[in-house]
């Protein structure tokens, strides 16, 4: 098992950068894929950037691709999303997440995902 904690959320400005991170504890890091996702009042989470366990394969969806970029550190236990350019589209509760996977897919779909931080908020002003 695998607990996760976010932090580095806050209000910036369109246009801004942020940097999320998120701490893990418990078993080995390195099982676990690792990805980030967003939610907002009234709709479903969803899918951010995945990376695999060490690191080698990521995967964006396609509103933040070229903005944002998502990297670990196993050594730590680290895990962060590099966000810039940002819009007011981004604001929403952020979500890291973890599942180990024996088919080295780089997954997207919530239920997929095995533990689950408690978020954290990022609002971006227009």
């Amino acid at each position: 098992q695998v607990q996760l904690v976010e932090s580095g959320g806050g209000l910036v400005q369109a246009g801004g950068s942020l940097r999320l991170s998120c701490a893990a504890s418990g078993r080995t890091f390195s099982m676990y894929y690792m990805g980030w996702f967003r939610q907002t009042p009234g709709k479903e989470r969803e899918f951010v950037a995945v990376i695999s366990r060490f690191g080698s394969d990521t995967s964006y969806a396609d509103s933040v691709k070229g903005r944002f970029t998502i990297s670990r550190d196993n050594r730590d236990k680290m895990v962060y999303l590099q966000m810039n350019g940002l819009k007011p589209e981004d604001t929403a509760v952020y979500y890291c997440a973890a599942y180990s996977s024996e088919t080295y897919s780089l997954l997207s779909r919530p239920d997929e995902y095995d533990y689950w931080g408690q978020g954290t908020q990022v609002t971006v002003s227009s």
